[in-house]
């Protein structure tokens, strides 16, 4: 069924808000300093290979990231080009900009110089958020983050439940960057075995929100 433009605005609408939440959560989860999170162990290890190997000045972990990104879009677009939607593009191209504002606004609260009993709950406070935002981007269906995509396909060509392949495609993440150079810490593994169990609680409650938003949305047509 045809979306009219307004029901596309109200679920990028959606996917925005879900976005910012997710990268709030991703934020909590930088500034502990306890580990990249699973994707980013992968990007960072490509990253010290590639400027290992070619020693290219331009190289840096945000143009790799973006880099991966393309090459993970362009993969679907070939496989199955129903995954990749404008909030695709709105995922890869705001992700990093959300991350810079959030940080610079909690960078003053040194969670880095913070006891372990502080940090660890709040790493796992920002995973819990990130799963929260993450799925609320998934169930918008107006398009899914490249890195989040990978564990939606797998799981729906699989029909392995996305909980379980998110803990696989994280782990998957970690080895390959480790493998490469990339750095990982307690954080790390937290993330990897938190996001997806948590992603799992939080796709249906999410789902259905967003199909009330919508709904009511389109009501006052």
């Amino acid at each position: 069924m045809k979306r009219s433009l307004k029901e596309w605005l109200v679920r990028l609408a959606i996917l925005a808000a879900g976005l910012a939440v997710a990268h709030f959560g991703v934020t909590l989860f930088l500034l502990t300093d306890l580990g990249s999170d699973p994707f980013n162990v992968l990007i960072q290890g490509l990253y010290r290979t590639l400027e290992r190997l070619t020693g290219l000045a331009f190289l840096t972990h945000g143009r790799v990231h973006a880099a991966v990104s393309l090459l993970i879009i362009a993969a679907l677009l070939a496989a199955d080009k129903s995954y990749v939607k404008a909030g695709t593009l709105v995922c890869m191209v705001c992700g990093g900009p959300i991350i810079d504002v959030f940080t610079a606004l909690l960078s003053p609260l040194a969670l880095d110089q913070a006891s372990l009993w502080i940090r660890v709950p709040v790493l796992a406070l920002g995973c819990v958020i990130l799963a929260c935002g993450m799925t609320a981007v998934i169930k918008s269906d107006a398009g899914t983050g490249p890195n989040d995509l990978v564990a939606v396909v797998l799981s729906d060509k699989t029909g392995i439940r996305f909980a379980v392949m998110r803990v696989i495609a994280d782990a998957c993440f970690v080895a390959a960057g480790w493998a490469m150079g990339g750095t990982f810490g307690t954080g790390t593994v937290i993330c990897a075995l938190l996001v997806g169990p948590v992603a799992g609680v939080f796709l249906p409650l999410n789902g259905k929100l967003v199909n009330r938003i919508v709904a009511a949305a389109m009501k006052d047509r």
